[in-house]
């Protein structure tokens, strides 16, 4: 089971000193229905006969300890009421993650197809790597060597929430996996990288990141050559309130706070960008105090894309994208804002034309997997809809080809 949180064994040692018909319940942080640690708690507890009948999914501790917990309550044996209480409300069943099950709990699992196409940006692992604007312009104006080629912008979480055009605040040197011999060609930027991340590795205790000065802790070759050749990728920040995808420029470097996704079309930017991805995305990351962690073996590689999509289908989501792309870049220039606070407004009510092209978007892409349209913005039903999914693809029910262009 691997070392997890010690919340995780007071679940499965309350579970193991049921008898059949009696209960049991717990408060725990929320967690305890999150990636890992819900496969070896409450997963554990529905596969060993175990019946979750009511919980309060996610809520704010009241005293002083700034987390968010989860508090659940089981029966060991088959239940005696067809209805059970998840948050307040009256729902069929609750899964593993403390969301509304339409049938057997199932875990989704990483779809070979989906491999390789998202990723956690680099890791510098030294601040000599970053620079503010002055120290990279002198680099790039320099005469001498095509600094360009190892001065890159370096784009952060922050940066995308926060700045009106999601651009880079900083930059970064960026020696991608090059060999010393070869980083001589840039003497400034090297000599620069031996006076501060050389001095500052050598009290690490990895040797093998200590002899490679020059480069990053993680740099990330997979995402690197996804990316190499496009003129943009999609991105988000890793923890963020909401999933929030941004277009960022190819040449630009982005940090582990940020997720890559490595597809440059309109129509895969939509689908990243729809109700049903953010679902998704809610239902299978873990969380911190209340916001999204994404990652891309929780969520990307197990999200089930539309698939066979028609032409007609793909234009009308890749129309709808690129139309909510214009005008959210048209208002956050025009007042200012970064997304997290242009969202902020749309959900009290500002920007409604902003909203109506998100339900268009939302829409297009249910249209796309052949579900109704009152589905498009019902998270739990889309939830629902895409574990089914999940598990034909899986099971070899379905075949799947979602990234093949028809």
């Amino acid at each position: 089971m691997g070392v997890k949180d010690l919340c995780v064994y007071w679940f499965r040692k309350a579970h193991a000193h049921l008898s059949p018909g009696q209960r049991a319940g717990l408060v725990a942080t929320n967690s305890i229905s999150q990636t890992a640690t819900r496969g070896a708690s409450l997963d554990h507890i529905l596969a060993t006969g175990g019946v979750i009948t009511s919980a309060v999914s996610s809520q704010k501790w009241p005293g002083d300890a700034k987390v968010h917990v989860s508090i659940v309550n089981w029966l060991r044996g088959a239940s005696d009421t067809d209805t059970f209480d998840l948050d307040g409300r009256e729902v069929g069943a609750i899964s593993s993650s403390l969301s509304p099950s339409s049938g057997p709990d199932y875990s989704p699992v990483r779809l070979p197809a989906n491999l390789g196409k998202c990723f956690a940006g680099v890791v510098p692992q030294g601040k000599g790597f970053v620079l503010d604007d002055a120290s990279a312009r002198g680099f790039l104006a320099d005469g001498g060597a095509n600094y360009a080629d190892v001065v890159r912008a370096f784009l952060t979480g922050q940066d995308l929430v926060r700045r009106p055009r999601q651009d880079a605040s900083r930059w970064i040197i960026d020696f991608g996996s090059r060999p010393l011999e070869e980083a001589m060609r840039y003497p400034r930027a090297l000599a620069r990288l031996r006076d501060t991340t050389r001095v500052e590795r050598e009290s690490s205790a990895n040797r093998a990141v200590e002899s490679r000065w020059w480069l990053f802790g993680r740099r990330v070759e997979g995402m690197r050559d996804a990316v190499d050749g496009k003129p943009r990728y999609a991105a988000a920040a890793a923890t963020s309130k909401r999933l929030e995808l941004a277009w960022v420029d190819g040449a630009t470097c982005p940090m582990n706070t940020v997720v890559v996704f490595a597809l440059d079309d309109d129509y895969s930017f939509g689908v990243l960008a729809s109700a049903a991805h953010e679902a998704w995305a809610w239902a299978q990351s873990s969380t911190l105090k209340g916001d999204l962690r994404y990652t891309n073996k929780a969520v990307f590689d197990t999200f089930p894309w539309p698939d066979a999509v028609a032409d007609e289908q793909r234009d009308a989501i890749a129309e709808a994208s690129g139309a909510l792309n214009v005008r959210r870049s048209e208002l956050c220039i025009e007042h200012d804002l970064g997304l997290t606070k242009l969202y902020n407004l749309m959900d009290d009510g500002a920007f409604q034309d902003l909203a109506a092209l998100h339900r268009r978007l939302d829409e297009a892409v249910v249209a796309a997997y052949g579900w109704p349209k009152s589905i498009a913005q019902d998270a739990d039903a889309l939830v629902a809809r895409l574990t089914e999914r999940n598990r034909e693809i899986s099971q070899g029910e379905r075949p799947y080809a979602p990234f093949v262009t028809p």
